[in-house]
Order: C-alpha cells, then sequence, then structure tokens
C-alpha cells in the first residue's frame, strides 16, 4: 500500500502532478482568498479555469459536477461501504474511478466515519487531494461538511469546539458574536483540510411546526434573518472556508422533512419576497460562495410542481438570472426522499443540471448517475455549453481558494487548533449571551440557597447528566439525574413524579414536547405531572423553543436551543444567578392551538 506523502513530498504534488495548473499559473500570483472577491482577483481566477477547462475530457468534465461520500477514516482505508456503493474498496480509488468535483465527510452515524478527530481528518484530507492529484486533469477536491454549530446538524464532536446554533445566536442578536462563531467554525474545519462548509442555514423558520429547519434556522423575522446570514458568511470568510447558504428559495415554512417527503411552499411571490429571499439576497450581496437548492415544491415560483433542485425558472431564471448569483449552486443530497421520491438515479442528476445546477451532492448509484449525466451531454439533451458553464463556474472556485496551489494542510497545526483554549472560551461566552428566560412566575429564578437537592429529569441520557453535573459542581448541591426518554411511558411519569417528593427542586429538560405527536404529549404529561407535585419546576427547552406551548404555566421556562454541553451549563448557571439571561426570542410562540401568540418574538426576561 502506498505511503502518505510526506509534506515536502506534497509539495512537490503540489507543483509537480499539478503542472497544468503550474503553467497556467506562472506569470501571475494567485490570489488569496481575503481578496478573492475582487474583479481583477475573480477574472484571473476565470481565465485560469477556462484555460484548464479546454485541457479535459468529457469524462473529466462530468467528473467535477459529482459530490461523492467515502467510507473510512484514511485515503486508503478498505471498506465494504466503498465497495457496494462504487465497486472499489478505498476513498483513493474513488476518486480514481470518478474523478469528482467534491467529497463530502460524515461521521460515523451516517456510516462514512470520516472524522474521528483533528489528526486523522487532515491526514485523510490530504490522502483524498493527493490521489485527486494523481488523476486526470489533477484537479484539487472540493472537501465540503455539514457543521452549522449547534447540537442538530453537526458531524465534528469534541474535541472540535462546539458553537451554538443559528436560533441561538439569533437569541443574542449580536453580529459579532455570529460572525466570531463562524469563524471559529471555519478555521477549524480549515485546518483540517476542508475547505466549504454547507452553511449557513438562511431559511426564515415563520412554521413552528417544520419538522426539518426550526433552530436551524437564525428565526421567523426576515430582516433578523438576513443580518445574521450576512455576518455568518463573512465569519466563514475570515475563518478562511468557502460558505454556502441553504435551502433556496427558503425550506422555512415547510411541515414535511424533505429527507423523508416533498414539501410544498405556498407562499405568493409577494410572501417569497418579502419572507423567504432576502436572507439569501444578503448572503449573495456579502459574496456567498455557494448556494444550496431545496427539494421543495414553489407553485407561485414554479407551477409545473417539480422540486426547486430541478427547476430551471427557480434555479436559472430566479437564482442566476434575477437575484444574480454567480457563484456555485449545489444540489441538497439527491438521495432524500424529496429529490429521489420522484426522479430515478439516470433522471435526477440530468434534470438538475440542465436547471443550472453546478454541482450533484449525494448522487444514488454513481455509476447510474455518472453515465446518465454522460449521455445526456453525448446525446444533446444538456448542451455541452451548459456542462461547460458549470464545470468553469467549479474551476474558478477552486481557483480563487488557492485549491490549486497549496491543497494540503499542516496535519500537526490541525492538533494544536482545532479545540484551542481561546476557541473554547469564546463559544462559551458567547453561549452565554444567548441563554432565554422565558417565564419566570414569581420570581422563582435565580435560586435562593434553600434549594440545596436538585432532580434533573426528563429528555436524554447526556442532557440529564451534564444538567446534573453542572449542578452538583455548585458548592452544597445534590443532584440526581432520572432520564425519562423521548415518549416517557406512564410508568416513567409516575416514577419521575415520586422522586421528585425527595428534592427541592425539578430541573426538566424537553425536546419537541410541542410536537402534535405522541412525542410531544408525552413529554407535555411529564412536565404537568412534574408541577402537580408542588415542587418548583424549571423546565428548560434544549432544542426548540415552541416546547412551553403545551404547558404555559410552567414556573420557569429557559430556552437553550441546544443540548450541547455549553449550552446546558449556562442554563444552570442561569438558574443559579451566576449568569442574568439576555437572550430574546428570534421566534414568536403561539398558543397550542394558533389561534394566539403565548410569547411575542423579541420576548425575553431577566434578573
Amino acid at each position: 500500500m502506498q505511503q502518505p506523502a510526506t509534506p515536502s513530498r506534497r509539495q512537490a504534488l503540489a507543483t509537480g502532478l499539478f503542472g497544468v495548473t503550474a503553467a497556467l499559473t506562472a506569470s501571475t500570483a494567485m490570489t488569496s482568498p481575503a481578496s478573492a472577491d475582487s474583479g481583477s482577483g475573480t477574472d484571473r481566477a476565470r481565465a485560469r479555469a477556462r484555460a484548464l477547462l479546454r485541457r479535459m475530457s468529457l469524462e473529466e468534465k462530468v467528473g467535477q459536477l459529482f459530490v461523492v461520500e467515502v467510507y473510512g477514516q484514511a485515503a486508503d482505508t478498505v471498506s465494504a461501504g466503498n465497495r457496494t456503493l462504487y465497486g472499489v474498496d478505498t476513498p483513493a480509488e474513488v476518486i480514481a474511478k470518478y474523478r469528482p468535483g467534491g467529497v463530502i465527510y460524515f461521521d460515523a452515524r451516517r456510516g462514512p466515519d470520516n472524522v474521528r478527530d483533528p489528526l486523522q481528518t487532515a491526514r485523510l484530507s490530504n490522502g483524498l487531494q493527493e490521489a485527486a492529484c494523481r488523476t486526470g486533469a489533477r484537479v484539487p477536491l472540493l472537501i465540503s461538511i455539514d457543521q452549522e454549530g449547534g447540537s442538530v446538524v453537526y458531524r465534528l464532536a469534541d474535541p472540535a469546539t462546539l458553537l451554538p446554533g443559528n436560533m441561538a445566536l439569533a437569541a443574542g442578536r449580536s453580529t459579532a458574536d455570529t460572525r466570531r462563531s463562524a469563524g471559529i467554525i471555519g478555521r477549524e474545519l480549515a485546518v483540517m483540510g476542508i475547505n466549504q462548509n454547507y452553511a449557513p442555514v438562511a431559511d426564515v423558520n415563520v412554521n413552528p411546526d417544520n419538522p426539518v429547519i426550526g433552530v436551524r434556522s437564525f428565526g421567523s423575522d426576515p430582516a433578523l434573518c438576513s443580518s445574521l446570514v450576512a455576518s455568518a458568511v463573512d465569519g466563514y470568510h475570515r475563518g478562511r472556508v468557502a460558505s454556502a447558504a441553504k435551502h433556496f428559495p427558503g425550506h422555512g415554512d415547510t411541515d414535511t422533512d424533505s429527507h423523508t417527503g416533498l414539501p410544498q411552499i405556498n407562499h405568493t411571490r409577494e410572501e417569497l419576497e418579502s419572507i423567504d429571499l432576502p436572507p439569501f439576497r444578503a448572503a449573495i450581496a456579502q459574496g456567498v460562495d455557494t448556494i444550496m437548492t431545496a427539494h421543495i415544491v414553489v407553485p407561485a415560483l414554479d407551477p409545473s410542481g417539480v422540486p426547486a433542485t430541478m427547476s430551471q425558472p427557480i434555479i436559472t431564471g430566479l437564482l442566476r438570472e434575477e437575484l444574480g448569483f454567480e457563484g456555485l449552486i449545489v444540489t441538497d443530497a439527491l438521495d432524500m426522499q424529496g429529490a429521489s421520491g420522484r426522479f430515478p438515479p439516470d433522471v435526477a442528476p440530468v434534470r438538475a443540471l440542465a436547471a443550472g445546477c453546478d454541482q450533484l451532492v449525494l448522487a444514488p448509484r454513481m455509476d447510474t448517475a455518472y453515465n446518465a449525466v454522460l449521455a445526456a451531454v453525448r446525446g444533446g439533451e444538456v448542451l455541452a455549453s451548459r456542462l461547460d458553464a458549470s464545470v468553469e463556474r467549479i474551476l474558478t472556485h477552486k481557483f480563487r481558494r488557492e485549491l490549486f496551489r497549496n491543497p494540503y494542510v499542516d496535519e500537526q497545526r490541525a492538533v494544536r487548533v482545532v479545540g484551542n483554549r481561546r476557541h473554547r472560551a469564546d463559544a462559551q461566552a458567547i453561549t452565554d449571551r444567548t441563554v432565554t428566560l422565558v417565564r419566570n412566575e414569581g420570581a422563582l429564578l435565580p435560586l435562593s440557597s434553600g434549594a440545596r437537592s436538585v432532580l434533573v429529569t426528563g429528555w436524554g441520557v447526556g442532557t440529564t447528566r451534564a444538567l446534573a453535573d453542572a449542578v452538583a459542581e455548585r458548592p452544597g448541591q445534590t443532584a440526581a439525574t432520572l432520564e425519562t426518554g423521548a415518549v416517557p411511558s406512564a410508568a416513567r411519569i409516575t416514577e419521575a413524579a415520586g422522586a421528585a417528593a425527595g428534592h427541592d427542586l425539578v430541573i426538566v429538560a424537553v425536546n419537541a414536547a410541542a410536537a402534535g405527536s405522541e412525542k410531544g404529549a408525552a413529554q407535555a404529561k411529564l412536565v404537568q405531572a412534574l408541577m402537580g407535585t408542588g415542587k418548583p419546576v424549571v423546565a428548560v427547552a434544549v432544542r426548540n423553543p415552541y416546547d412551553i406551548r403545551r404547558f404555559p404555566d410552567v414556573p420557569a421556562y429557559l430556552a437553550t436551543y441546544s443540548y450541547g454541553t455549553p449550552s446546558l451549563r449556562a442554563a444552570v448557571r442561569a438558574v443559579y444567578g451566576d449568569l442574568s439571561p439576555t437572550g430574546r426570542l428570534p421566534v414568536a410562540i403561539p398558543t397550542l392551538d394558533s389561534t394566539g401568540t403565548l410569547h411575542p418574538f423579541g420576548h425575553g426576561l431577566t434578573y
């Protein structure tokens, strides 16, 4: 098996095997990412892209369209997952076979298990780039990830720094905190060789029952979302990683998850202009590199009923021509039901390319998808000029981001940077400014010295344990845990109510208690049973802030928007008064029957 390249050897590969690039860049120095938005820098990158494009075969061009997943923690890892998906054994062989434009990393929860720790991840990135520079036209990879911040959509866990999610940042109302948060994420990704983050989410979450966006959004106010989306884009660029606003033209008013179905947005064109499109306009104005499409039907924009990803009027007509976006357009994952449920593997990628998408993410049955696009171009179903336009944008982006000149990273630097002390301190300080006190009946909080024994119960083994640990760290405080699960049984609810009798205070963690399902109803019964004991109850919403709709009379209610440890520690500090909560709701919380408003947008108590 080939040994990994040393840094000096990788430098030789960058200047040698990327020989086409060396010739193209010999006359002028490559523009830096910080100045890549200048007209001259973009023009130089585009000229080099066109020169390289002329040297590429049709097969190499088609390969650049695809963003693939690979299984394993190293470029030479043999994995059955690669054999199943691609008919080859290792990530390096996947790169050699398809010559894709990009790779997307996942953790073990999906299966590929690419990101174990900073050193391993950096070595994987270097190994994949080395495989790319040995193949065909020797074009470096866009290596992407979904690292949105918060505890919902993320791939990198400890030791990577955990930053608040979007809705938490919106509760803090700070553009500076949002910029710094994105900057930390970006810097940690960049040192591991991950050069594109599929973030920020630019959807405006106007539907409390949205099952897929929720706290991933900056909230329900288009102006607030626009301001913070722009700040996040700026932050990622400061961290030297490309950004991607998603999910165009706006996924914020759905009640269907596009992973499992095909949602429809029934906003009028006027509502789209006032609600959904402003954050994308702000991202474009800030120089966002990439915009990701949504698998949603929007009749006001395209009455044909096809998902936005496959809609020429939406992708080319609206995004490219009307909004003037010149960067990369990437699809959301094509293996999601919103795409694959209606379009088979040989149709979806062709339709997305024809609509105007530049990169095709996670196309199912890669051999089928690749050959379908190849045949569509050869047969004239997709014009060669349409293909060339997308590949030119992909290459231009890679030139602007200096990937041809320096595709590799310093592996030991990744160890030093990821999760460093300053990043973690800043993350905790930012998180502290996001906690929102929604209800505090009778000034229950901050606690007096009388509450010594605390029962921590409710959703999540790790969540209840982290809350209890934060309580127990305080002098004179004791904490017991009784985790009840996402759908607490009647017996478990009775057990929790009985346990409450032996304690001075109950902290109950809730997650999706507002959902109109068995899960929501069961968690609501738990909170109501705890309230019935006569003990003081503090409910902590560790995801969506809407859960209080189910138990509006709970004595105290804190929203953290995340079950990450920094958020939970901040909540406990707020309970005891070490932290005065300053967050304000970035959404309105309606009554359970949605006929009125329980707590308005901007609401937030303090002490």
